[in-house]
């Protein structure tokens, strides 16, 4: 390593009087915008323009990384798109001269590098390099990163190179310190923005997408990282990937899961942030998509004690690491996301609730008033009939009251299509009849009559009970190709039997249409049209 001098010398270049203004250009072309990643290029272009340097290069230092730093980026000059991609990965930093400097941030100034002992690991592709300058570059009184300018064009570096590089050193550290503010600010605001409307999204109710994965896509977006995913605690006490945001395909993450005993799992139920520097290579790391992903985050998704789940942030392997900055914005924003997602289930329940209420209400109103006067009515013109003298009369009477009784299941059928959950499926066997009907009247045009008689709930296994749905769908699928339907009626009877005695279910779908084709019945049972109609009938043994 050369001697520091004590005043500057003049060199082939010129006096240092006659190179100030070529410093001052440089200073001042350093300090010329705010965002980070443009200051630091002119920070490289100007310390080789000012050391007429054939080569320059800028490595950012990432402090925070367990086992000391390392360069995180690189920032060169001199080199076109052919010679970087010949040269291949950039170097970290761990070995060399850049190691060196990295362990001991003094500036260092070196004739020939081929000579010099600590100069190893120049890989294949690389152009030749002899004369070499290496400074720290210092913000708020810590390494930032290292400057590095290698081959001169006329000559070895000079020690007035090397106090010039110092000196746009230092002042460049003011610079990336304004920088950096201003970049801190902004990724600051960019990611409250990023909650807000997190939180507008959730409570407003304003989105059709699922709540976890409205927090998974913005906090991907945020983090620049190459996949958004939530993990959730499963049963047998691991976690599962539930929602997955990324630019590939979702399904090779989703269902990926964490198995009991992995070393990071105890961190995560405890609702604990877990920072990995490689997922590949970090041995708490179990999952088999681990291999694809570098730097990640893993924060609690976690509010009032309760934990929802993990958000796990990915960047790709090789990717720059997150600062403590970055790791410390997104966990206010999973902090604040889970209160989102809290407030936004009470709402959804509340809204569930009413919904509960009002169909309650309904029900009952319609029992109450519209079930009690039709029975009432029903009762009057039965004893009607008893005490009418002509037959015709007593006939119209009979069909009047037959009417009233199908109108009163028809009506009870509705109480009980209210007193479902509106957006669970169902899981009864009155609920999924009513639910195949009211989907079959989308294509019908026509929606069908549904009544049923006796226990239907209690009387029918569930094996019964698929093998009628589906005999069911066949017999509406068949009614929809039938011309001329505007009536339809399906009737459910678990108070019959079959010729034998044994006790059975009996289907019956019928409709105004003309006739068309056959749909078979199970255990007895057909399809018979006329002009009536056509009735298709099912019947199974219970």
């Amino acid at each position: 390593m050369a001697a520091e001098p004590d005043s500057a010398e003049p060199d082939s270049t010129g006096s240092v009087a006659a190179r100030e203004p070529l410093l001052l250009e440089a200073v001042l072309s350093v300090g010329t915008d705010l965002e980070l990643r443009t200051t630091l290029q002119h920070l490289v272009d100007a310390a080789a323009r000012l050391t007429d340097a054939r080569y320059g290069a800028l490595g950012v230092i990432d402090p925070d990384r367990t086992g000391g730093p390392r360069l995180t980026e690189l920032f060169t000059t001199g080199m076109d798109a052919d010679t970087r991609a010949a040269i291949g990965q950039l170097p970290c930093g761990d070995a060399g001269l850049l190691g060196v400097l990295l362990r001991d941030p003094r500036p260092l100034r070196i004739d020939d590098l081929a000579t010099d002992p600590r100069s190893c690991g120049i890989p294949a592709g690389h152009p030749p390099m002899h004369s070499f300058i290496g400074v720290p570059v210092l913000v708020r009184d810590e390494v930032f990163g290292d400057l590095y300018l290698t081959e001169k064009r006329r000559g070895p570096f000079t020690p007035e190179d090397e106090r010039l590089v110092r000196i746009l050193a230092a002042q460049a550290g003011i610079a990336i310190g304004n920088a950096l503010l201003f970049e801190a600010a902004r990724q600051r605001e960019r990611w409250i923005e990023g909650a807000a409307a997190v939180t507008t999204a959730l409570l407003s109710g304003t989105v059709d997408d699922d709540p976890l994965m409205v927090v998974a896509e913005q906090a991907r977006r945020l983090a620049h990282a190459s996949a958004g995913v939530i993990l959730q605690p499963t049963e047998e006490g691991g976690m599962e990937i539930v929602t997955a945001s990324t630019h590939e395909d979702p399904a090779a993450l989703i269902g990926t899961t964490i198995a009991p005993g992995s070393p990071v799992l105890e961190q995560l139920l405890g609702g604990e942030p877990v920072f990995v520097d490689d997922s590949a290579t970090d041995p708490r790391m179990t999952t088999p998509v681990r291999a694809a992903f570098g730097p990640s985050l893993l924060l609690p998704l976690q509010s009032g004690g309760r934990l929802i789940g993990t958000l796990a942030l990915p960047r790709t392997r090789g990717a720059r690491g997150y600062t403590q900055e970055e790791r410390q914005l997104a966990g206010q924003f999973a902090s604040q996301a889970a209160l989102a997602l809290v407030l936004a289930d009470t709402r959804q329940r509340r809204e569930r609730l009413a919904v509960f209420e009002d169909r309650d209400r309904i029900a009952r109103d319609l029992h109450d008033l519209v079930v009690q006067r039709l029975f009432a009515t029903g009762m009057m013109l039965e004893s009607t009939r008893r005490r009418a003298r002509a037959a015709e009369v007593g006939s119209a009477i009979g069909l009047a009251v037959d009417e009233l009784e199908s109108t009163v299941q028809e009506v009870r059928t509705a109480i009980f299509a209210l007193q479902q959950p509106p957006a669970d499926a169902p899981t009864s066997l009155r609920g999924r009849v009513l639910k195949e009907a009211a989907g079959a009247a989308a294509v019908l045009g026509v929606t069908p009559s549904t009544q049923f008689i006796g226990a239907v709930e209690h009387r029918v296994p569930e094996p019964v009970a698929e093998q009628l749905l589906t005999t069911l769908r066949r017999a509406l699928a068949a009614t929809s190709r039938r011309p001329h339907v505007a009536h339809i009626r399906v009737t459910v009877d678990a108070d019959t039997a079959l010729p034998d005695g044994r006790d059975a279910v009996r289907l019956t779908v019928h409709d105004d249409g003309d006739e068309d084709g056959g749909v078979g019945g199970d255990e007895g049972g057909g399809e018979s049209g006329g002009a009536d109609g056509t009735t298709v009938t099912s019947q199974w043994p219970l």
